[in-house]
């Protein structure tokens, strides 16, 4: 099976690994943090930083000729499930209908001191 490694020249890697990698139509996209790509700077503030991951989700995503339908699940780590209603207010506006299967979990810590990361899986159709 072919891969092959997509990226986004918006947005920074923080370490050694793919941003997203695409195997068999499918997409995975790693970990990401609410990370201002113009500063690199973790945006803290729950919903601004919900806001900042499903942004530059997108971005990577339309970088590479898809949108934010054709991720099919995600996977939140909160470092409080008491911003759980939060989270959601912000990602319904990014899913407003037919949103893709989730989990969230509430995990002891994340890099860089984020309160939350996001990964996806999309496929191309």
């Amino acid at each position: 099976m072919d891969k092959k490694v997509l990226t986004s020249s918006k947005l920074p890697v923080l370490g050694p690994y793919a941003t997203a990698m695409e195997a068999g139509g499918f997409i995975f996209i790693s970990g990401q943090l609410p990370l201002n790509p113009a500063t690199g700077e973790v945006v803290m503030d729950i919903q601004p930083a919900a806001r900042q991951v499903l942004t530059n989700i997108q971005t990577l995503l339309e970088e590479n000729g898809l949108s934010l339908k054709n991720i099919i699940k995600t996977t939140i780590f909160l470092k409080n499930m008491g911003d759980f209603a939060a989270v959601n207010e912000i990602y319904a506006g990014f899913f407003p209908s037919e949103p893709p299967a989730r989990s969230t979990v509430e995990v002891a810590a994340l890099p860089k001191g984020a309160p939350l990361e996001i990964e996806a899986v999309a496929v191309r159709n």
